[in-house]
């Protein structure tokens, strides 16, 4: 019943996120064949309404991997070093892989995640304290002495303005010809769906896993590799987007469990609901203008986030 209303709430949205915007843009315009109605349709609305369903669905998706092989519920992209490797990789590309494309700045920019990801994994695995709010602090300051290094180096080559775009997440510039690369997340996210369960043993303990029978050691690659994809293309494209990873899951799991293969779907539609509707408040809020995504997803986000760490010391108390 919640995974239909979820379904149908995206279908609601998404039409609104289609009409909402500076330009209008009308039904009976669409129907007539209007000319104009129809560029803003396929350039900037459409292309703007894919982009944030993928990535709703992706870091969604992203976060519940990394809780899962972490077994810890406070961990994420944002959390766990890799969304802030991703943006050192990608300055990096800009700055040395000018002729390279953008492909060539996507494999950069996924390389420098992945590296992020193992670090992280690396470093709570020799941990002994593994306290719930340790390890993702533990993230948050990895991650910030590698913000340090990258805007250190935004300085060194006057691309300040170019850090800055990339710390607050925006959909504004999602139009056709510059949001396609987004698309190679989706099958990432389908691959996602195939190992989940295999995710969900890995969560259980390395040991544990391996009695099973459990490759422990391709699973834990796999699974931050397709992390690290998905938050490569959406730095790349969209930018930084905190929270989605972190919260989405958790939500998720108060009424669905821990069993991946049994959440991953509520996970992804619950993903792609919030950032629609995020999306469509910072449009609205101080129409014709707009709020970047990243300010209304900070702000919902970090409320919902002090909720699940009241809550979860409350259950503990």
């Amino acid at each position: 019943m919640i995974r239909k209303v979820m379904i149908a709430s995206v279908l609601i949205l998404s039409v609104f996120s289609i009409f909402i915007g500076a330009s209008t843009v009308t039904i009976n315009q669409i129907i007539a064949g209007d000319e104009k109605a129809l560029i803003i349709l396929f350039v900037s609305r459409i292309p703007r309404l894919v982009s944030v369903l993928v990535t709703g669905v992706g870091l969604s998706i992203s976060g519940l991997i990394m809780q899962q092989l972490s077994r810890n519920r406070f961990v994420s992209p944002s959390t766990a070093v890799t969304m802030d490797a991703a943006k050192l990789g990608l300055l990096l590309s800009s700055v040395l892989l000018t002729s390279f494309g953008i492909m060539g700045r996507m494999l950069f920019t996924f390389i420098f995640a992945l590296l992020g990801s193992f670090l992280f994994t690396f470093l709570i695995r020799k941990v002994r304290f593994k306290n719930a709010i340790f390890i993702p602090l533990l993230g948050i300051m990895l991650g910030g002495v590698i913000n340090s290094i990258t805007t250190y180096i935004a300085y060194q080559f006057d691309m300040v303005q170019f850090l800055n775009s990339l710390m607050m997440g925006d959909f504004t510039h999602t139009l056709k010809g510059r949001y396609e690369l987004l698309y190679i997340v989706i099958p990432f996210i389908i691959l996602a769906f195939f190992y989940a369960n295999r995710f969900t043993l890995a969560g259980m303990g390395e040991d544990f896993a391996k009695n099973l029978g459990l490759n422990y050691g391709q699973v834990v690659n796999i699974g931050l590799s397709i992390v690290s994809v998905i938050t490569a293309a959406v730095v790349i494209i969209v930018g930084s987007i905190p929270f989605v990873g972190l919260i989405i899951p958790n939500i998720v799991s108060l009424y669905r469990g821990d069993n991946m293969k049994e959440t991953i779907v509520d996970v992804g539609l619950f993903g792609a609901n919030f950032l629609l509707l995020c999306d469509i408040i910072g449009r609205m809020i101080i129409y014709p203008y707009e709020v970047s995504i990243g300010l209304t997803v900070g702000v919902i986000g970090s409320i919902a986030f002090l909720i699940l760490l009241f809550r979860r010391f409350a259950h503990e108390g």
